[in-house]
């Protein structure tokens, strides 16, 4: 305290013209009033700043708990358009039942370290046994299929992607469902190929390509991407297609499971089918 009083009195004259500097400034303002309407639009003018700062400050910080929330709500709205089934009646209007995939579910996850430059890629969910994330769930993005869970931790889960030689998809063309398999061969990691789809297809750029109905792990209907071009094998009387990936893997960050409620059960009658033969 004495060493705060010593300051003062050693500085009394600065400190006294700083009284009477502001003094005079406030007597000024009060006094006229061009001077004090400049005073208030300056301080306006201030005082706005700051609070325009602070709530940027405190939206950005607000990001990720508001991008949590409709991550969540996406995964609940994607949950129940897996469940829609589309149909038009005999009015041409369209309507939705909840008849189709009602054992599939999605659970949200993210994508923590991704390859895309190899030839057999592989990707790391955040998500693992203790989310109920097992072997063989579908992995897809809000723009279409991902992959498939290959292996599971704890906290982990290890996906084979599109962009890997050893997996292979059903897929179809969506306008006339001939389907055959997805495959990728290589180079870019924006393109995949279509094989085996028969002369009768009749494929044209730009046809989409979804995922097909014969498979435990994907839900018929999801996005892969479109025809870029194509070629006939005469020999054989097949195409090899040429297909535009919907997603892009080299930026893919956020990712959903697919969940086959009914995919244990699948896999158990398969097998006792295979043992009988």
């Amino acid at each position: 305290m004495q060493q705060i009083i010593n300051f003062i009195v050693k500085n009394k004259n600065g400190f006294t013209f700083l009284f009477l500097f502001v003094l005079s400034i406030i007597l000024t303002i009060n006094a006229h009033s061009y001077q004090k309407n400049k005073y208030i639009n300056f301080a306006n003018g201030v005082t706005g700043s700051f609070f325009t700062l602070k709530s940027s400050i405190d939206d950005y910080f607000e990001l990720k708990k508001e991008n949590d929330i409709l991550w969540s709500e996406n995964e609940r709205i994607r949950n129940e358009l897996m469940h829609l089934k589309k149909r038009v009646d005999s009015n041409k209007k369209t309507q939705f039942t909840s008849q189709a995939n009602t054992h599939f579910n999605v659970i949200k996850s993210k994508i923590i370290s991704n390859n895309y430059r190899k030839n057999y890629n592989y990707l790391l969910l955040n998500k693992g046994l203790k989310d109920s994330i097992k072997v063989d769930m579908g992995v897809i993005s809000p723009n279409g299929i991902v992959g498939v869970v290959e292996g599971v931790s704890n906290n982990y889960a290890r996906v084979i992607p599109l962009l890997n030689k050893d997996l292979s998809i059903n897929a179809e063309i969506k306008k006339t469902n001939h389907f055959g398999s997805l495959q990728w061969q290589g180079n870019s990691p924006y393109y995949s190929s279509l094989l085996d789809i028969p002369r009768s297809a009749n494929p044209q750029k730009g046809d989409t390509i979804v995922t097909g109905g014969n498979s435990l792990i994907f839900p018929k209907g999801i996005s892969i991407g479109y025809i870029e071009k194509f070629q006939l094998n005469q020999n054989t009387g097949y195409y090899k297609i040429k297909v535009k990936l919907s997603n892009d893997f080299t930026s893919l960050s956020k990712a959903y499971v697919i969940n086959n409620e009914h995919l244990k059960e699948a896999k158990k009658l398969l097998k006792k089918q295979k043992n009988d033969q």
